[in-house]
């Protein structure tokens, strides 16, 4: 391939970070050349100026020529970032060793940095063959665990599943993972980072851990395993009046796992209850609307999403649903997040259901994986969620109607339910009364 081509080529690649780097270069050595008197025995010409020994080492001229002339099918936008191509291949003195993959991811990721949105990243062709929606199809092998990219681009655990190797080697919501088998996370993106944590059953992978409100991180040792993933946990028991069911994560099958679940306890003579999306990361849209549905009337507004260029779209409720007069309260925390937080702010705004626990998590966001002509991909935000009555949730979450907040998860949880008890059971006397005839 010629150079013209190999040009051409890189003109979809947006080198922003190594452009950037060189026009401050260039401007610092102007300034030197203004603020500096020529040295004796530096050659007098009008556009050369010795720097001696400043940070800069020896530049030979400041200014060399015409800027080059990009091909007319480039992009005016992508112009400066050919002719910085152009310059470091014929130019720089290590060119023989520029590795043009290195060079356009990392001005990739530069790009991506600058937009300051933790949920738009760069997915190297190696990280491509994940399948991110694995986790929704029933099981996948690995250590069992949701994980978010926070605002200062650190790994946390949103939830480990329950009784996976995770859970049980004792990794717990809001940990940091701060290296992998000796390889230090900073910089990477969340499915980089996933592509060193996951692995076949049986094999084991070394995590660097800081616990939420520990000082040090210490290294924890985990045996990948098979993961299944129920989505609908049952934390009742059968002869209790409140049924109180846990959706771990919205899935393909959780809707008609959630209906099982509430039919048997109703069957039962459950006439209550207490909905808990607590350390639930999310899942898929038609999960969520689905069951959300179920707790709704017909016409009530799920959530709307506004994209790229302001387009509002609105889901709703398509019929009544089969549950929408049972007593309810949910349980949320602050690792309930994305598609939690599209079903608590329905059922908040909707005066369906009282929120009791923590502020929401904030990931108020839909995000497509595109995939790039080298094998890769941007997984690219494209749109935000908000609640019925118009409040953004990204970067925000959703507050709770009654809030209880502890820094030790055990407390944490006897205390929400505890409230969350006391709610649903006022909730189930004063639907008893309206039910109740008055005799006149």
């Amino acid at each position: 391939m010629n150079f013209v081509a190999v040009i051409r080529k890189m003109s979809n690649i947006v080198l922003l970070s190594i452009s950037l780097t060189l026009i401050s270069v260039v401007l610092t050595a102007c300034d030197i050349a203004v603020d500096r008197e020529p040295t004796t025995g530096s050659r007098e010409t009008s556009n050369q100026v010795n720097v001696g020994d400043d940070n800069l080492g020896f530049t030979e001229s400041v200014f060399q020529g015409e800027p080059l002339d990009a091909p007319s099918d480039v992009a005016k936008e992508l112009k400066i970032i050919w002719e910085t191509w152009a310059i470091l291949t014929k130019d720089h003195v290590d060119r023989a060793e520029l590795d043009p993959k290195i060079m356009s991811e990392t001005a990739i990721r530069g790009m991506l940095m600058a937009l300051g949105d933790p949920h738009t990243n760069y997915v190297p062709p190696e990280a491509f063959a994940i399948d991110s929606n694995d986790i929704f199809q029933g099981e996948f092998e690995g250590i069992g665990a949701h994980v978010s990219m926070n605002r200062n681009g650190v790994l946390i655990i949103v939830a480990p599943i329950q009784g996976s190797p995770a859970e049980k080697a004792g990794i717990r919501p809001g940990d940091q993972i701060l290296a992998v088998d000796g390889t230090s996370l900073e910089g990477y993106t969340v499915l980089q980072a996933v592509s060193l944590i996951r692995g076949p059953k049986g094999s084991t992978v070394k995590l660097l851990i800081k616990h939420l409100g520990a000082l040090d991180p210490i290294e924890i040792e985990i045996v990948r395993g098979t993961i299944p993933l129920v989505s609908v946990l049952v934390r009742s028991l059968p002869e209790d009046p409140v049924a109180h069911l846990r959706i771990t994560n919205f899935h393909d099958n959780t809707a008609s796992e959630l209906t099982s679940a509430l039919d048997k306890a109703i069957a039962n003579g459950a006439d209550g209850l207490i909905l808990d999306v607590r350390d639930n990361p999310g899942g898929t849209l038609q999960s969520v609307i689905d069951i959300t549905s179920r707790f709704l009337n017909k016409n009530m507004l799920i959530a709307y999403q506004v994209d790229a260029s302001q387009k509002r779209t609105d889901w709703n409720v398509k019929e009544d649903g089969e549950y929408s007069n049972i007593p309810m309260v949910v349980l949320s925390n602050s690792f309930s997040a994305s598609a939690s937080e599209v079903l608590i702010g329905a059922l908040q705004d909707n005066n369906r259901a009282k929120i009791i626990g923590d502020v929401s998590f904030g990931k108020g966001s839909v995000n497509m994986l595109r995939p790039l002509s080298n094998g890769g991909g941007i997984f690219v935000t494209t749109s935000r969620w908000f609640t019925p009555s118009g409040k953004m949730i990204q970067g925000v979450g959703i507050k709770p109607d009654i809030e209880i907040t502890s820094t030790d998860p055990t407390d944490a949880d006897i205390l929400q339910l505890e409230a969350a008890l006391k709610e649903i059971q006022k909730l189930i006397q004063e639907k008893a009364a309206i039910d109740t005839p008055i005799r006149i």
